[in-house]
């Protein structure tokens, strides 16, 4: 009774992100519980790819497209190709984000360029997906939306673990996600009656061939005395997508290692 409230089996997914580190991971995650699965984002080639990897290892129906999230047509787009594939969609995954090439900079010397760029894809584009996707999901009256924030939209940036590295957590980055979980709370009780659930997951320090500084300063700080993997973030992927968390909604899903513990 219980297993089969994870069952994803003939739901169909939209993944934005979907060839990035924890994308990859969530794709695999959505496939083998049964769904079919949308792989979005900028190459066409390699969502195609991943597309045709996933039906092979999980004979589930997949698609791969390229999709400006930040762009209103192509996102309408990408809805009008789904419900002409399938008909339905049930779950959709605001997993896109973006880093500029000086998202490093400091605070104080931070362009608007630099600025733009991360709260278009960050936040910007949440937003659109929400309106277009979730839009859809409150006239079927069903769906389930996952917004992807961050352990820093939640507590500041620890700044000792960016010592002797070449690394930061920029005050835009930060002011994104913050908007991920407001508008997640906001959506949830918008379309709350519709019978759609919208929450968000806020994962923290998913290693991605960091600098070995950095991982041992991170460590340090972490409870758990490391950092995460990105298959670690799937599993609260599953709960929000599925049944399982039928009376959930408006919730930030830490995965963060204990570090808000403290």
């Amino acid at each position: 009774m219980y297993k089969e409230k994870f069952d994803l089996t003939g739901n169909v997914a939209i993944l934005t992100g979907g060839t990035g580190l924890i994308g990859t991971a969530f794709g695999d995650g959505l496939a083998e519980f049964g769904a079919h699965v949308v792989i979005c984002d900028l190459d066409r080639k390699k969502c195609e790819a991943r597309a045709r990897q996933l039906e092979e290892k999980y004979s589930v129906a997949c698609l791969g497209l390229k999709v400006n999230v930040t762009s209103r047509p192509e996102v309408e787009e990408l809805l009008s190709i789904v419900l002409n594939r399938f008909g339905v969609v049930h779950i959709l995954i605001n997993n896109a984000q973006n880093k500029t090439s000086n998202f490093f900079e400091k605070f104080e010397n931070y362009g608007d360029h630099d600025l733009a760029g991360i709260l278009d894809v960050n936040l910007k584009a949440v937003h659109l997906c929400c309106q277009v996707i979730g839009q859809q999901m409150a006239k079927q009256r069903n769906g389930s939306i996952i917004n992807m924030a961050s352990t820093y939209a939640v507590v500041s940036p620890n700044q000792e673990i960016y010592e002797n590295t070449s690394m930061g957590c920029p005050a835009a980055y930060s002011a994104s996600k913050g908007g991920i979980i407001a508008l997640t709370k906001y959506l949830a009780t918008y379309w709350g009656n519709r019978g759609v659930r919208v929450n968000s997951i806020s994962p923290h320090g998913v290693f991605s061939n960091h600098e070995e500084t950095f991982v041992q300063n991170f460590s340090k700080k972490s409870p758990l005395g490391r950092m995460s993997r990105p298959d670690e973030v799937v599993g609260a992927m599953i709960f929000l997508a599925s049944d399982a968390s039928s009376y959930v909604t408006g919730h930030n899903l830490m995965v963060d290692g204990g570090w808000t513990a403290w």
